[in-house]
């Protein structure tokens, strides 16, 4: 008896002071992810990198602003030459261009709103040099910062991309 007490003077006290675990865990705000339709590729060759924002608040996003910068062993490989050369927004009637690449990195432009629960999908041409090395790993790191419509935002990051192994034929 005195046991149970003790653990419920102990428990009433993390609780009034913040310190008890929360009951539920919750999910971020908004998420991104990444895929390549592609593990490899060639000199010369181009690699699809996809990334997708998700909207899992019961606010509209409103805005989204992003980076996306080579890894630090990407950059260990200056005989790695590549670049962004496309942008695309995936919508319900096809894709659209949209703009903000750079040589390595960009402002993604996800399109108009995203509502609660959906998701948009932009994907970037990774054009591989003719010239460039072979036997090494591209990949990439992003932070993104998020604008809700109940005039909150979030951040998250990083989010790694998959690598791209440039392998010689």
């Amino acid at each position: 008896m005195r046991r149970l007490g003790l653990a419920a003077v102990l428990g009433f006290v993390l609780a009034v002071f913040g310190l008890a675990p929360g009951a539920s865990a919750e999910t971020a705000p908004a998420s991104l992810t990444f895929s390549t339709d592609t593990a490899t590729t060639t000199p010369g060759g181009t690699v699809q990198l996809s990334m997708t924002m998700t909207n899992n608040r019961t606010y509209d996003v409103w805005f989204v602003y992003q980076t996306i910068d080579p890894t630090w062993l990407t950059t260990q490989r200056p005989d790695l030459k590549y670049s962004f050369t496309g942008c695309t927004l995936a919508t319900a009637a096809g894709s659209t261009p949209c703009s903000g690449t750079g040589p390595s990195n960009l402002g993604a432009n996800y399109g108009a709103t995203i509502p609660p629960g959906q998701s948009r999908t932009v994907t970037l041409t990774l054009q591989i040099a003719p010239d460039s090395g072979c036997n090494g790993n591209i990949g990439f790191y992003s932070y993104y910062y998020a604008e809700f419509s109940d005039s909150t935002n979030a951040t998250g990051g990083p989010v790694y991309t998959p690598e791209t192994r440039v392998v010689c034929s």
